[in-house]
This record gives C-alpha cells, structure tokens and sequence, in this order.
C-alpha cells in the first residue's frame, strides 16, 4: 500500500535534512579552521555561526518542542561565538542533532502534524514547524555552499550528474 501524504511528507523531510547537513559537512571539510569563522564585516555570519544557528534550530523546533526533549537552546550565542570550535566539532554536532530530528521525524505520529505547538512565541501546527525547519535548514545550506565556493573557488560539484547527456541515477532533490 502507497505511504499517505503525512507519510511522504514525513520521510521526504527526514531525507532532505540528511542530504543538506551532508552537503554543509562536504563544504566545511573544505575550509580551513579560520575560514570557517571568518567574517567579511560584523553584521555577517560565519560559516561557524551558521551551522551552530541551524544546530540549535532543529534541537529548538524538533527535537524539543516536537520530540519533547529539554530546550537548552541560547540563539544568541549562536551568533556571537567567535571560533573555539573546531570544523570537526561543529560537523560532529550538526551531524548528530540531525539524526536525532530524523529519529522524530520517523517515529512522528501522522495524527500529531494538526497539533498545535508554541515555539519561539510563534503558534504553529507540527507540520509547519517541520517546513519551518527545513526551508530554513535549506536557506542558510545555500548561504554555506555560496560562502565556500567564494573561499575556494571551487564547483563542489552537487549538480554534477544534470552535465551528462544521459540519465542519472540521483533522486530529484
């Protein structure tokens, strides 16, 4: 029997944080330490903050107010912190905080995306925060990606399969 809408919506969002946070571990692994927290003026992030931004979003929006585990969250250390985490480190997190949003997202009750949660003073149903998380996860992948291709000058090669003239074996993202 087909998955029900819930069902796909469910798993399609549990796929695309995994491939996204992948994508921002290829890009870090690319960097140099400071490259990692480098700042071209004070009113930007560094790759640093953002992956320490999206480490507390989805433990704030997932694994807390939807998984009922502690919020522990401080979103404004997110941005203030300077260095003094490794690459390895923040990788090592943000890898470990998706597969726990992921666990939740599989165990996810369908009923439970009607229920209404509070996050951030904001009242939104499950499923809005899940799309919620994921657009946002999706927005700052984008923003990594583009600071690591100007640091590097390199393609990181994500879309490399659509230059062949026939098929590739890569699901639409």
């Amino acid at each position: 029997m087909p998955a029900g809408t819930d069902r796909v919506f469910l798993d399609f969002s549990a796929k695309k944080l995994d491939q996204l946070s992948s994508r921002i571990a290829e890009c870090v692994g690319k960097l140099k330490d400071d490259e990692v927290w480098a700042r071209g003026h004070e009113n930007e992030n560094a790759i640093g903050n953002l992956v320490l931004h999206l480490n507390g979003n989805v433990r704030q929006w997932i694994i807390a107010s939807i998984g009922g585990e502690p919020d522990t969250r401080v979103r404004d250390a997110e941005f203030a912190t300077r260095g003094g985490t490794s690459p390895t480190e923040l990788i090592a997190r943000l890898d470990n905080t998706v597969k726990q949003a992921i666990t939740v997202l599989e165990t996810l009750k369908p009923e439970r995306l009607t229920h209404r949660v509070t996050i951030q003073k904001y009242e939104v149903s499950v499923l809005e925060a899940i799309y919620h998380v994921v657009e946002h996860f999706a927005q700052h992948t984008g923003q990594i990606i583009f600071a690591t291709k100007m640091l590097t000058g390199q393609d990181l090669g994500f879309y490399k399969h659509l230059k062949a003239a026939t098929g590739h074996a890569e699901k639409t993202p």
